[in-house]
């Protein structure tokens, strides 16, 4: 049996994400096989792709003509700085033990708020930066482009994230890594589970059914989430919004709005954005949708890393269900979901992953299912019980 050409690591030994894609990846050999995290005693972190001790005829070059992948996410237990850190200790130790390509998979981009500098050539925008923009920034680096060359430098040769909200990131991590940057839009996941589960309510046809954007920003994504629902009679709604402080937002419909609140009443509406954090917009947008007497709110977003402050806000009636990624895994922790655990849907995206990551690198399909994603919700959540319906469903079309 000859051996993988990709080898599938990620920055903990036991992160049960990168176990899942490794597994989705047709990885069968578990990843504390691969390699060691070691840790000296004075702290200092020393990975170690794993080799047989008694052999000495491929001494730093046991990975040669291998390509490694590294599969980063965020921990309960340790800092997104320690976790950089072990990436890019890690690439190294792949390439100078001969890998040919290191190949990074973090799913929510580490640094990517931190997007531009106090100056006009320190970020690509797609807007004209005003003085009150620079001065945000004033004082502190261009992280994630000192980020995206510390990994360059490091040995990434390719970079793959999900959803990433930041046109300055998208440009530099492409340019940095001469075009092998991958950004994968969620929406075949975001489109099978609204046609395939009990969500929301809808005619044949989308009648009664709304999505909404918070803002220009999401437009585009949702405009495209409408086509490719295929669904000729729902509508689409944007909003607009206006911050009047750190935490204060002023919330109504954009004028370039193709339907207005009164053309959506009685509908239901999934509200799409890619992140949260303080839950200020989201809430104040449900509550101006709800006004017009809506049949039911959902949010919809990719990467869910609330603060204590946004689950609290979250809990707001005006929101009835979340339904997000687990690009950020802490989200599965009910302890994390805290109150919203009662109206929380987390799609888990491994198999997805790996199915885009087998695409980019030009490797063949594994056996075909229907099951791109697996749904997690607490026994809490009132639909629950469609849940396990729609699993035995799969299970069925699977296994026929």
């Amino acid at each position: 049996m000859t051996e993988p050409k990709y080898i599938v690591v990620g920055n903990s030994s036991d992160d049960p994400f990168a176990i899942d894609v490794a597994f989705a990846m047709g990885q069968r050999e578990d990843v504390a096989d691969m390699i060691s995290m070691k840790r000296f005693a004075n702290s200092e972190f020393c990975p170690r792709f794993i080799s047989d001790e008694q052999d000495f005829s491929e001494v730093g070059n046991k990975l040669v003509g291998k390509s490694i992948i590294i599969v980063s996410t965020s921990s309960l237990v340790m800092s997104r700085q320690s976790l950089a850190m072990r990436t890019l200790m890690i690439a190294r130790a792949a390439k100078e033990n001969g890998a040919a390509e290191v190949i990074l998979v973090e799913p929510d981009l580490y640094y990517s708020a931190q997007d531009r500098g106090p100056r006009d050539e320190l970020g690509d925008t797609n807007f004209e930066r005003s003085e009150q923009d620079l001065k945000k920034f004033d004082g502190q680096p261009f992280t994630s482009k000192l980020y995206a060359e510390m990994l360059k430098l490091a040995g990434v040769d390719r970079v793959l994230t999900v959803h990433n909200h930041s046109h300055s990131v998208q440009q530099m991590f492409t340019e940095v890594f001469n075009g092998n940057f991958h950004n994968i839009i969620p929406y075949d996941i975001y489109v099978h589970y609204i046609l395939n589960s009990n969500i929301v309510s809808y005619g044949e046809e989308g009648e009664g059914l709304a999505l909404c954007a918070p803002d220009k920003g999401a437009r585009d994504f949702v405009k495209e989430m409408c086509k490719r629902l295929n669904l000729p009679k729902a509508k689409f709604v944007l909003l607009d919004k206006e911050r009047t402080s750190e935490r204060q937002v002023d919330i109504k419909i954009h004028a370039e709005s193709e339907w207005g609140l009164e053309d959506i009443k009685g509908h239901d509406v999934v509200l799409f954005d890619d992140m949260v954090r303080t839950g200020s917009t989201v809430v104040e947008s449900c509550k101006v949708l709800k006004a017009v007497n809506l049949g039911k709110t959902v949010f919809a977003l990719t990467h869910f890393y609330a603060s204590e402050e946004g689950r609290v806000k979250m809990a707001s009636s005006a929101i009835d269900e979340i339904l997000t990624l687990n690009t950020i895994p802490t989200v599965l922790n009910r302890d994390i979901q805290g109150r919203l655990r009662k109206k929380m849907v987390v799609l888990k995206i491994e198999k997805w992953l790996a199915i885009n990551l087998r695409r980019i690198l030009k490797l063949p399909e594994l056996e075909k299912d229907d099951s791109l994603y697996a749904i997690d919700m607490s026994s809490k959540n009132d639909r629950w019980k469609h849940k396990i319906w729609l699993s035995e469903q799969l299970k069925a079309l699977n296994n026929p």
